[in-house]
């Protein structure tokens, strides 16, 4: 795969790109060239869309930037591994930070659970697709996660294939080798990855016991000590991404 280039500022645009299109900027992206940047006509970005790989593309307008036309394919489009991050939201920043982190990490999906315990009363969806794309725009990724809006826990579990494997990290499971369960789990064979981690809270017994009559399920501890949840989430897609995910070749 081409070297990312980090010095180039990256832009998703939601348009088809290709040699010689011209791509219009919304206000925050002619502002952010214009007036962070201080970028004027014929300067040169990168610009993505999550379906069409990554392209070499050059300012346009007088006054100020107002448009992109697109120069020539710098990577091709790549795909994910097939890994969804469920979690129940946390409040404010740490969720920010939670989406960003599950986007570095590599997840394809974001599914926000409500379980009893669950912190957040309300859940801005837009502001985690934000999160997700200012993310994919920082750390040189192609593909854009879907984000889906908040569903109770037992309404998730009632929906999802019985065929993907559900990862359950479990604060009340006995301490084993992770590593060691993840490699005997990608032995019974799997079609994609769920990575569920819980509120601060922890589960409520009923909870847990609906997750344990779950089909393709490995319950995981993550160690001896209790992290917070968006601590927990980054160890557990760590985990995941080095065993069964796309860091050692796509395997979800």
């Amino acid at each position: 795969m081409p070297a990312h280039d980090f010095r180039a500022p990256r832009l998703f645009v939601d348009a088809p790109l290709a040699q010689d299109a011209r791509v219009p900027l919304d206000r925050d992206q002619s502002n952010y060239l214009g007036n962070v940047l201080r970028l004027a006509a014929g300067a040169e970005v990168l610009a993505f869309n999550g379906r069409d790989g990554e392209w070499q593309a050059a300012i346009e307008g007088r006054k100020r930037p107002d448009g992109l036309v697109i120069l020539q394919q710098i990577r091709p489009q790549d795909r994910l591994a097939d890994l969804t991050y469920v979690f129940a939201p946390l409040k404010h920043a740490r969720l920010d930070y939670m989406v960003q982190k599950a986007i570095e990490m590599g997840a394809a999906a974001l599914q926000p659970v409500l379980t009893r315990f669950t912190q957040a009363s309300r859940v801005n969806t837009e502001r985690m697709r934000a999160n997700v794309v200012e993310a994919a725009e920082q750390c040189g990724i192609l593909s854009i996660a879907t984000v889906a809006e908040p569903v109770a826990l037992d309404r998730y579990l009632g929906q999802r294939p019985a065929d993907r494997l559900l990862i359950f990290c479990d604060e009340a499971a006995e301490v084993q080798d992770p590593v060691q369960s993840l490699q005997d789990a990608r032995e019974t064979g799997h079609d994609g990855i769920d990575v569920l981690i819980g509120p601060e809270g922890g589960f409520a017994e009923e909870e847990r016991a609906l997750l344990l009559r779950q089909p393709k399920i490995l319950r995981l501890a993550l160690g001896p000590r209790i992290m917070r949840a968006d601590t927990a989430g980054v160890a557990a897609l760590a985990l995941v991404q080095a065993v069964l995910g796309d860091w050692g070749g796509d395997k979800a």
